[in-house]
């Protein structure tokens, strides 16, 4: 018996020992609880308001399609109505599904180099950005010819250039491939997780894609950019160039925007300050928009593989008016 009741002595003594050390010792590198509670704020609640949440500034939905019964729908495949003022998404259509942006995608290029180019670069147009098939949606431009870095903007973005898209590209970086990798990453930062661009004009490639929401979410970033809005809201552009051979070239380029060019009229009470359209077989008729409604307040709205022209600007009127009033 008293073996036994020493050898449970003993056995008490060590288990004690253990826990007592235990709950003094520290893995390394342990979370300590109190200190980053503190540290970003999650007990302090005083000083709750100087931490900027990501998505403080977005309209965030969390349904893919809401809203489709009251307008017609069916002539689109994607859209969505964004009111920045209020942070609302108002009407989403297969908002978070896989795209085609066609040449909305140039919304990106064009941010991209506004951001990492210098807009009085004179670019001289290679070769291979001249040379686009006859049905390709072109700025006319021939290799040798030399404009500035803005200029091209505008044959991107009022033209919807392929050949400026590549010169752009080329320009800032290096070559396609890389402007892409540019792109990618940019949209990533964003918090378009959701898109992958191979080109910088957006002609159809398998793994080129987008959804609604990633393409608000890049439109809304680029609208913060003065000089992008200044772009985008010009219905013509004038530009005057040097050509291969040393002479004056001149052109002047219309917006391919139908509000802009005056073909479409927006309901009433909506201004439309500018956008992109895009168009090839696999994506359809895309239309991204920015807009001011009847209280003034900016709206980003956007349809995505619309069945032809006409159906295109009457589905967006009808979501100006129904879901872009205030």
């Amino acid at each position: 018996m008293k073996c036994i009741d020493r050898l449970v002595s003993v056995m008490m003594i060590g288990i004690l020992l253990v826990c007592m050390t235990g709950c003094k010792s520290e893995t390394e590198g342990s979370y300590h609880l109190e200190e980053t509670s503190n540290q970003f704020h999650i007990t302090d609640t005083a000083k709750t308001g100087g931490v900027d949440f990501f998505a403080s500034d977005l309209c965030v939905s969390e349904q893919d399609n809401f809203g489709l019964d009251a307008v017609d729908s069916h002539v689109a495949k994607g859209g969505g109505v964004f009111n920045l003022a209020t942070g609302q998404c108002t009407y989403g259509q297969n908002l978070f599904g896989r795209m085609y942006p066609a040449s909305t995608t140039k919304i990106l290029t064009c941010l991209v180099a506004i951001e990492q180019g210098d807009l009085n670069q004179m670019v001289k147009v290679s070769a291979y950005a001249a040379d686009q098939t006859p049905d390709s949606s072109v700025a006319n431009l021939s290799a040798g010819d030399v404009m500035s870095l803005k200029d091209l903007l505008y044959g991107l973005m009022l033209r919807s250039g392929n050949d400026a898209a590549i010169a752009i590209a080329e320009a800032v970086g290096g070559d396609e491939a890389g402007f892409a990798v540019m792109m990618n990453e940019r949209a990533k930062s964003i918090g378009a997780t959701n898109t992958h661009f191979v080109t910088p004009h957006g002609l159809h490639q398998d793994e080129h894609y987008t959804t609604i929401y990633d393409m608000y979410l890049i439109f809304q970033e680029a609208l913060k950019n003065e000089t992008f809005l200044e772009i985008i809201s010009a219905p013509t552009y004038h530009v005057t160039y040097t050509g291969s051979d040393g002479t004056t070239k001149a052109q002047d380029w219309n917006n391919t925007n139908r509000y802009l060019s005056g073909k479409e009229k927006a309901p009433a009470g909506f201004t439309v300050v500018g956008g992109k359209t895009g168009t090839t077989y696999e994506a359809g008729y895309c239309l991204v928009l920015y807009s001011m409604n009847n209280q003034n307040q900016p709206i980003i709205s956007i349809v995505y593989y619309a069945d032809c022209a006409l159906n295109l600007y009457y589905l967006m009127n009808e979501l100006l008016y129904t879901y872009g009033e205030a």
